[in-house]
């Protein structure tokens, strides 16, 4: 390790000497240049009222591995990712909405392509679709959205757009990517544009075996992607991808365990628990120039998959029908100097489940493998259909003048809940739980200077109960949690960005947001420690500051900074009465002043970028969390004591990475040879935990991972 660390200082402190001869294309952010669409309007930059980071191929070019999303977002302030199991199942929250999720997104809108993740109820199961190695552009709006997206909304918004075609006929690329923990990638791809029609094709094989016992896991991923320009006014891009994706899950630990953090808790191997997702989706969207001053765009896409999960109570399994469409009409008139842009929209989403669940049996001597061998009984625990339907209506508004720009948008969504259960007769069969919400945005940006570009806003989030939380009933293995309401938000922001002097961006926000029946987590006595069941735990506050900042130190060494301060607490638990009873529920309830969960007050991420010839360049990271709360201490809840002191605390980490990359060119053909090391100090750490007193709360993280790839294109 000594020897890896004086190699990397040797190449800084030659780069350094020699480095200010070298020109290079410095890829920056034009704010006057850069148009984003997260907002459901081209917008500049500059312009936008809000909090708006873009990440481009300056970041997603030196990604280790390029199957995970926090190696693709590690650079955007307030979001947060966990990765659960060294492959692509994460957690993500922004501003602490969808924190305690148990699997999946919650609260976060997003788009792969123009074509939306989410289900009717605002979750979106994974993000096992996106290829990171065929990304372009990342746009992620952060803070309520409710008032553009609805009930995918209430954190903020991912924007996800895959490279297009190129301007040669014909073009490609492979990829070979290998590393710890018998992790390997194989990428391929053809690309290219003729005539009308501009064409991508990739397909990707992954696999790992985990740094910790039964974490194996494996995926393909196809995607293709053909736009059709068809004349000036009309083009239309078709998409179709497929995913297979299979993981172990080892579970987590608790504090007796940690001695072996590589264990997997004792259930996981014997039940041979596991999840496994089979995914299609075509999409097609479109728009179409009527003229200069106004256009139409429009989206329809049909997904089916079948899902499975096995714990150590039962094994469920899901078949998913998914189709979505929508269309938005956009008006652009000028009057003098005022610009006006008017924008009417809709989107509708369905879905039906069709779920069953089979009571789990052990199979202590079962041979470890990376298969879907599983154990089940003929006990039928749950049968049942879920249909879901939701109806998005909006109006978008937005006024420039001079340096001045105002937008504001409303949003009423409609969501439809019915459940089916099989197993009962037919007149107590069906359960609905249906809700429904007006949204609200209104912000409001100038710009005083290329330094400054001001922005303030007010923005409402909406987060009804989502598919999981709903089917999750502590009550029986089937139906509804009818004890569930949703959540509503409030968020005032202001913030400012711009460039001091030609070297130096930086991006600011500050907010404030409160939250009516915010959700916690908890486990129900004889239903395992594998189950994680909801409920609302009352009000909750959020303050936060958001910071990124860019440095050309030298004309080829670049510093990244992204810096986030939060501040979560829960201030009113009114939780209803059935969550509170003892002998129904393990983990005790949140308490007013109680911490969110996961959610450390300090997180940042630096990188430095060094140039070290044309072809040649290192890169340094750190990675710093400051400690965080995990759960509370039955005793705060039901004695009444101070839950800011008797509140579990995970200590906090500080990672090192780098890495090493040569590119090349030679007769037509390009290429890229890499190497990279992550925490290759070799730091002892909790990646993340989850508020399960009772349960298997700790997840621990992985030590020195090396990784190399070798990448030709031509």
């Amino acid at each position: 390790m000594k020897k890896i660390i004086y190699l990397i200082t040797l190449l800084l402190i030659g780069g350094l000497l020699y480095g200010q001869k070298i020109e290079r294309d410095t890829i920056k952010v034009k704010l006057d240049t850069v148009v984003v669409s997260v907002s459901r309007i081209p917008i500049i930059l500059k312009s936008a009222p809000g909090a708006v980071s873009l990440v481009t191929s300056r970041t997603l070019s030196v990604m280790p591995k390029t199957i995970g999303a926090e190696e693709a977002l590690r650079l955007v302030p307030g979001v947060r990712i966990d990765n659960q199991h060294n492959g692509e199942r994460v957690h993500i929250s922004i501003r602490g909405q969808g924190i305690l999720t148990e699997r999946g997104i919650r609260g976060v809108a997003v788009l792969l392509d123009g074509i939306p993740l989410n289900d009717p109820s605002g979750f979106a199961p994974d993000l096992y679709d996106i290829d990171w190695e065929t990304v372009k552009t990342i746009e992620v709006f952060r803070g309520p959205a409710a008032g553009l997206y609805g009930s995918g909304g209430a954190a903020g918004v991912l924007n996800v757009a895959t490279k297009n075609g190129g301007y040669n006929p014909i073009a490609g690329a492979f990829k070979q990517g290998i590393g710890s923990n018998g992790f390997y990638k194989t990428f391929a791809q053809l690309n290219g544009s003729q005539n009308i029609v501009d064409y991508r094709v990739s397909f990707s094989r992954e696999g790992g075996d985990g740094y910790r016992d039964h974490q194996a896991f494996w995926s393909n991923k196809l995607y293709e992607k053909l736009i059709f320009r068809f004349s000036e006014k009309l083009s239309i891009t078709q998409i179709l991808s497929h995913t297979d994706y299979f993981h172990q899950n080892p579970e987590g630990l608790n504090l007796s365990q940690l001695d072996n953090p590589t264990q997997a808790n004792p259930d996981a191997r014997p039940f041979n628990e596991y999840q496994k997702t089979n995914r299609t989706t075509f999409g097609i969207t479109g728009v179409y120039k009527f003229s200069e001053k106004h256009n139409l765009n429009a989206y329809a896409f049909y997904r089916t998959w079948n899902y499975k999960e096995t714990s150590n109570k039962y094994a469920e399994y899901r078949d998913y029908t998914d189709p979505g469409a929508g269309a938005q009409y956009n008006l652009n008139l000028q009057s003098g100097e005022l610009k006006h842009h008017f924008s009417l929209g809709a989107d509708f989403k369905w879905q039906e489940i069709n779920m069953h669940k089979l009571q789990s049996a052990p199979n202590p001597e079962r041979v470890e493998s990376i298969d879907e061998t599983n154990i089940e009984t003929d006990s039928l625990l749950a049968n049942q259909i879920i249909s879901q339907r939701s109806a998005g209506l909006f109006a978008i508004y937005k006024l420039e003048f001079g340096k001045l720009n105002i937008v504001g948008n409303v949003r009423y969504d409609d969501i439809k809940n019915e459940l089916t259960d099989k197993m009962m007769w037919i007149d107590t069969a069906k359960t609905d739980m249906n809700f429904s919400q007006t949204s609200f945005r209104f912000g409001a940006s100038y710009n005083f200077s290329d330094a400054v570009n001001a922005f303030v806003n007010y923005s409402q989030g909406f987060m009804p109960p989502s598919t999981e939380e709903l089917s999750a009933n502590p009550a029986a293995y089937s139906g509804f949690n009818t004890h569930l309401v949703s959540a509503t938000s409030d968020c005032y922001e202001i913030g400012s960005r711009g460039y001091l002097g030609k070297s130096v961006y930086y991006d600011v926000a500050a907010f404030s947001m409160k939250t009516e029946n915010d959700f916690f987590r908890f486990k129900q006595s004889g239903r395992g420690n594998q189950e994680v069941f909801y409920g609302n735990a009352g009000n909750s506050r959020r303050y936060g500051i958001e910071t990124y900042l860019s440095i050309d130190i030298l004309s080829s060494l670049n510093l990244q900074i992204a810096y986030t301060y939060s501040d979560f607490r829960y201030t009113s638990a009114q939780i209803d009465p059935v969550y509170t009873d003892t002998n129904y529920v393990l983990t005790s309830p949140p308490k007013d002043g109680q911490y969110l969960p996961n959610s450390p007050k300090h997180q940042l991420y630096a990188e430095l970028k060094y140039e070290v010839t044309k072809n040649f360049n290192v890169t340094l990271g750190t990675e710093y969390q400051s400690e965080w709360a995990i759960y509370t201490d039955p005793k705060a809840y039901y004695e009444e004591l101070d839950p800011a002191i008797f509140q579990n605390w995970q200590k906090g980490f500080n990672l090192f990475n780098a890495r090493v990359a040569y590119n090349w060119e030679y007769n037509g053909l390009n290429g890229e040879v890499s190497l990279s090391a992550r925490n290759f100090t070799g730091e002892t750490y909790m990646a993340f935990t989850e508020p399960d007193p009772d349960g298997n709360s700790y997840q621990p993280g992985p030590k020195q991972e090396y990784f190399g790839s070798i990448r030709i294109g031509f």
